[in-house]
Parts: structure tokens; C-alpha cells; sequence
């Protein structure tokens, strides 16, 4: 199906009961006048003290008027300078009625955490982890799969000025390390195990494992597994940590106080600690869930999310607007393919968060939900994690609903938002993202650094934003973060993706132009990869790559470079799938894994991952890379002919 088809178009009705037109009319209330999104969209960019200042106000952010901006620059702009708040106190500033949480598990099984119980639990802990010395500036790190645990873990750890991180249990211990032993956490907790595809995996050798390789942890909490959990040995259990009676004593910190550690790979090292503050998400969710999203109060709100994917921590924005989070633990697909449409039905969801992974996976499976599933609360669908086919786009207006808003979203771990979204007022047109965010200044830049418009180029962020990074953990100098985003174009935020911008103001994104791998949304670091694989004794190098599949999409291609007298067998295969669910999560199990005489490097050892990432993709060898500058010039021809043999082309 080719792009831009329209495939939805919003009806005066369902315009007018949009928070997005809400803040319009508040706006023009103010003295503002705007022909449109796009007229919206610019004054946003254009205007970034006006625009900020502006969500401050309406959502009553925290009363008094500060300054914006100190200085438009990028890295290290400092915005509202003087403000204090606190993010877990925006969530309870509200006394609400009814259901905070709804967790569901594969076999079904229902737990409904109402706001009542969420404030206690979290005010709880919040004083079991004074009692524990835990306060300003100390970590909290969570080993926990997506449940009202760690929710209620975010919100104490938040509500004292500590600093929240969290992994899934599905990781390997030498994963969590590498992330945890970072930020040096005080406090760990975690679960004794955890459900997936109708299987408990133990994970208490795995927890006692990484508090011994993390001096710094002094106390563990775990969350128990029940009958199926054999406990984690010297942990306070759970129930005891969160069953007490306290008040909250909340810890105001500046805007830029550190609230979470997220972890986004490059090429080389360890993951990369982004520390994102208290006030960049905090304004940046109220903008984002509400106008961009349309969740509202009442409202369910779901996202198929792990705790290691920002888009969990995207999610509890919808506490912020007192919308009833929809949890879910497990497969999407177990025990049947459509389980998540029975969710969506059972729990009457009204925003449904998905991934182009998962809605590709339904159009192969063959399901179709509007005519087994009743859907009729569900008024938005988003996708994101990778660009979404224009079949996918098809797909949901003709097997899902005739009727509903798709928002395919682009945005990343790095900014714990989207820059590229939808709006619930402008048409959906297929395979093309409705709109750049507001306060996204988002342009594509062609090779000489200039912004294209019906061309593909690099997507840059010509404006800050608050939600960027306030720092790197462990980037003294702030060398990391300044050659992660800004060694291409000095003061411009580079991102990584292809995007092209129409003449309407719609977007499509075509994936990544550097060479980190997206496995359902989350960028893994090839370093990752690559120090699991090659503890193989068969293995000397490896080199992994998202590569253009076929029909459409991409697929992740594990290249190896086997010791003399190995062979590339189903048993190699096997054990590399096993070292890789070990150390890291069976998510990161390559699509295809490729025998190589030689992986290409540098004089000085560096991989070759971009030039080898665009000959796959049929780009001229002589044009992407110089012979002479490689240790084996030899070694590119493999690749070479994997390219003629269409290996990552159409």
C-alpha cells in the first residue's frame, strides 16, 4: 500500500472533547490566534519561552511564575530556575475515587490497586526507605516485572528525592550489572521470579548475584512470586515494606533534580545512564499524555510495556491526569494471539499502546479483533518501537475498528517522550505520523546540515527541550552526552533516525542511520551483544546489524567470525541464543545469525557497523568507506555479496 492514503478523519464532535482543543481555546482566551496545527506547532517552536511557560500555567504546574529558559542552548539549558515540586506529589495532589491500577497476569488473573491503596503503599515505603537512610540524591533500583509494585516503588523513591531505575526480571544478572552498578543503588528490590509464555523462571540465584557484585546495595526488598517463588535469602519481604500506616513527607527538589536513570546503548561501553529530572518529565508528561495522547481523567490507559522500556515510564503519565493505568505482565501473544484485544475488551481500555512488532505479528497471525473482540471504548490505538508499515496502518482500519484514532509515535529513551506523534484533531493518513510534537522543534538535515522538506534526512531538535537529559551518570565532563547527540552538528540534537517531513506536516520515519539495534522499542547497545556472543570459545568476533527484511521492516543479523575448525551449526546457533537470554533477554535473540571469514575493522579496531548497516542496504562499497583504512580490506566482501544476494534489500 503506498503512503498517504487518508484513513481517518476526526468529526466535529470528537474534536471539540479533545484536550488539545481545550488548550487551544485557553490559549486564545490569552490573546492567541492560531490557523491550525501547524500554526500551533510553529509558535511552540518558534517561541519556547512562551510555549513552556504556557503548559506551566495551564496545568498549575506549581503556582508562581519563574523563568522559562535561561539561555536557548543545547546541551545544558536550564529551565524554571527557583521552582521546587515533586513528581509523586503532582500524582496524589488530587484526592480520587475509584481504580489507581488494574494488573493483569497471562492466566488471567486480576488485581485492581484503587487510589487509596496506591497513596498508602507508596507513603509506606516511602518511610521504610527513610528508616533505611535513604534521601536526597540516593538510588533506588528495582529488578521487577511490570506490576503495582514498582509503580508504587517509583512513587516513594520519587516522593523523597531519591533517584528510581528499574530493569525487568527477564534480564540477565550481568545485564543488570552493567546498568545498576553504574548508579551504585542503596536500596534493590525484586522479584523472586516472574511469568512469560505460560512458564515461571526462578530468579533468586540471579538477585543474590547482583547484590553481590554491588557493594553499594545495603538492603533488599522482594517481591514474591507466591507459591511459585522460592523468596530471596536476607530480603524484607514486600508486604511488610508497604504495610505500614504513614503520611507522605514530601522532599521538594529544583526543577532539574534527578527522578529516574534510564539506559540507552551505543556501539561501544557500558549502556549509557540517562538521568532525567523531576521537572522535565513532569511537564513534558503533562503536555504529552494529555494534548498528544488525549488521555483524560477516567479514562484507561494501557501500553505494552516492560520496566526496562522508557514507555513504562511514559505510562504512569497517566496518573497525572487521573487516567487508570492498565498493567500488564507476560506475553502479548500467550495463550493465544489475541490475548491483548481480550485485555482491551475485559478492562473496557479507551487508549491502547502497542508496537509495530506486535501489530505486524497480529496481521501474520491472521486475527481479526472487530469481529471477535468488543472494542467500543477503545477511542485511540498507539504504535510505536519502530516505524509502522502502511499494511499495519491498513491492517487496524480494516481488523480492528473502523472507527478509531491511530497514533503512530517516534521519540526515544533519551527524552522519555515523543517528538514525532499524533494529535486526536488532524486526519490519520497511511504509514505517515500525524504531526511533530509541540515544543519538538524536529526537522530532517540533509548532508550539508540544512532542513529538507519531501526528502529523507537526518532527524535533528533545533530547540531544547526539558525533558533532555540533565546529564549522563558518570559523564563528569559531559563529553558522553555531548558526542552522543551533538558531535555531527555542534548545538543541534542529532537523534539517529531518518525522517522525512512532508509539505503537509505529517512525518514518516524510516529507521535508524547509526547503528545501535531497536528489539521491540528498546535500543540495545551492540556492545551488549557483542560481549555476550564472543564469551563463546567458537566465536573471535561478531558484528550485529538491523538490516532491511524482505517484504518489509527489519531484522536483526548476527555476523560471526568463528575460531579455526568451527562450524556454524544448529548447536552454535542454540548456544548463542542460550548466552544471549544469559546475560542479556531472550527479546535480543537475533532473527538470523551469518557465518563470516572476518568481521570489517578499522586500523585502530573499530567495527564497521554503519558502512556495513548501508552496502547491506545497496549503498556503493567505494562511496561508504575507504579499503585502505581497514585492517582486512578483505573482509568487506562478504558483505558485499550478502548485498547482491539481497540479503538486506527489498
Amino acid at each position: 500500500m503506498p503512503e498517504g492514503r487518508l484513513l481517518w478523519e476526526p468529526d466535529p464532535g470528537f474534536v471539540r472533547k479533545t484536550a488539545m482543543t481545550a488548550y487551544t481555546k485557553w490559549l486564545e482566551k490569552r490573546g492567541f490566534a492560531f490557523e491550525g496545527y501547524g500554526d500551533l506547532w510553529r509558535w511552540s517552536v518558534e517561541d519556547i519561552e512562551g510555549f513552556w511557560g504556557s503548559i506551566w500555567k495551564y496545568f498549575d504546574v506549581a503556582g508562581a511564575d519563574y523563568p522559562v529558559v535561561a539561555e536557548r542552548k543545547m546541551p545544558g539549558a536550564k529551565w524554571f530556575e527557583g521552582s521546587e515540586l515533586n513528581f509523586a506529589e503532582r500524582v496524589f495532589a488530587k484526592e480520587r475515587e475509584g481504580q489507581a491500577l488494574i494488573c493483569r497476569g497471562e492466566r488471567g488473573s486480576e488485581k485492581g490497586v484503587s487510589w487509596q491503596e496506591l497513596r498508602k503503599r507508596s507513603s509506606a515505603l516511602a518511610a521504610r526507605l527513610k528508616e533505611s537512610g535513604v534521601g536526597r540524591g540516593d538510588r533506588v533500583a528495582a529488578f521487577l516485572p511490570n506490576g503495582a509494585e514498582a509503580v508504587v516503588g517509583l512513587l516513594a523513591t520519587a516522593s523523597v528525592g531519591a533517584i528510581w531505575s528499574s530493569c525487568p526480571p527477564e534480564f540477565g544478572a550481568q545485564s543488570v550489572v552493567d546498568r545498576f552498578g553504574q548508579i551504585r543503588p542503596k536500596v534493590l528490590i525484586a522479584a523472586d521470579g516472574y511469568g512469560y509464555g505460560g512458564k515461571w523462571t526462578d530468579r533468586a540465584e540471579e538477585v543474590a548475584s547482583v547484590v553481590k557484585a554491588i557493594p553499594s546495595i545495603e538492603k533488599t526488598v522482594a517481591v514474591s512470586g507466591g507459591s511459585k517463588g522460592r523468596g530471596i535469602p536476607g530480603a524484607e519481604d514486600w508486604e511488610e515494606a508497604t504495610g505500614g500506616k504513614a503520611e507522605f513527607d514530601y522532599e521538594f527538589v529544583p526543577f532539574d533534580h534527578p527522578l529516574w536513570v534510564l539506559y540507552s546503548s551505543g556501539t561501544t561501553g557500558l549502556p549509557k545512564p540517562i538521568v532525567h529530572s523531576h521537572g522535565g518529565i513532569l511537564v513534558e508528561l503533562l503536555k504529552a499524555v494529555a494534548l498528544h495522547n488525549d488521555v483524560r481523567e477516567g479514562d484507561r490507559f494501557f501500553w505494552y510495556t516492560t520496566t526496562g522500556w522508557m514507555m513504562w515510564n511514559y505510562l504512569l503519565g497517566g496518573l497525572l491526569h487521573g487516567a487508570t493505568l492498565v498493567l500488564y505482565n507476560g506475553h502479548p501473544a500467550w495463550p493465544r494471539p489475541d490475548s491483548l484485544w481480550t485485555l482491551m475488551e475485559q478492562t473496557k481500555t479507551t487508549y491502547m499502546g502497542t508496537s509495530a512488532a506486535y501489530i505486524a505479528a497480529c496481521m501474520k497471525a491472521g486475527i481479526e479483533p472487530r469481529s471477535t473482540h468488543r472494542l467500543g471504548s477503545l477511542r485511540g490505538i498507539g504504535s510505536t518501537g519502530s516505524p509502522l508499515s502502511t499494511d499495519g496502518f491498513e491492517w487496524v482500519y480494516a481488523k480492528v475498528k473502523e472507527d478509531v484514532w491511530l497514533e503512530s509515535l517516534s521519540g526515544g529513551t533519551d527524552v522519555c517522550t515523543a517528538f514525532v506523534t499524533g494529535s486526536p484533531t488532524l486526519p490519520v493518513y497511511s504509514g505517515e505520523l500525524q504531526c511533530r510534537a509541540l515544543g519538538a522543534s524536529v526537522h530532517a538535515f540533509d548532508e550539508g546540515g540544512a532542513p529538507v522538506v519531501g526528502k529523507v534526512g537526518e532527524l535533528v531538535i533545533t530547540e531544547p527541550m526539558p525533558s533532555m537529559p540533565v546529564f549522563f551518570w558518570g559523564d563528569e565532563d559531559g563529553s558522553r552526552y555531548t558526542e552522543s547527540y551533538f558531535d555531527v552538528y555542534p548545538g543541534v540534537w542529532r537523534h539517529g533516525d531518518w525522517i522525512k517531513v512532508t509539505s503537509r506536516g505529517t512525518c514518516v520515519i524510516y529507521g535508524r542511520s547509526d547503528a545501535t539495534i531497536k528489539r521491540q522499542g528498546v535500543r540495545i547497545g551492540t556492545s551488549e551483544i557483542y560481549r555476550a556472543v564472543e564469551k563463546l570459545p567458537e566465536v573471535s568476533d561478531s558484528l550485529v546489524l538491523d538490516v532491511a527484511r524482505r517484504g518489509g521492516g527489519e531484522e536483526m543479523v548476527l555476523f560471526v567470525s568463528l575460531k579455526e575448525g568451527s562450524v556454524l551449526d544448529e548447536g552454535l546457533v542454540a548456544r548463542i541464543r542460550a548466552q544471549i537470554r544469559s546475560d542479556l533477554s531472550p527479546r535480543y535473540f537475533p532473527d538470523r545469525v551469518v557465518a563470516v571469514p572476518a568481521i570489517p575493522r578499522t586500523l585502530n579496531g573499530k567495527k564497521l557497523e554503519v558502512p556495513m548497516k548501508r552496502i547491506l542496504g545497496g549503498a556503493d562499497p567505494g562511496q561508504v568507506l575507504n579499503r585502505g583504512s581497514l585492517a582486512d580490506p578483505a573482509s568487506v566482501d562478504r558483505f558485499v555479496e550478502a548485498a547482491k544476494e539481497g540479503l538486506g534489500g527489498p
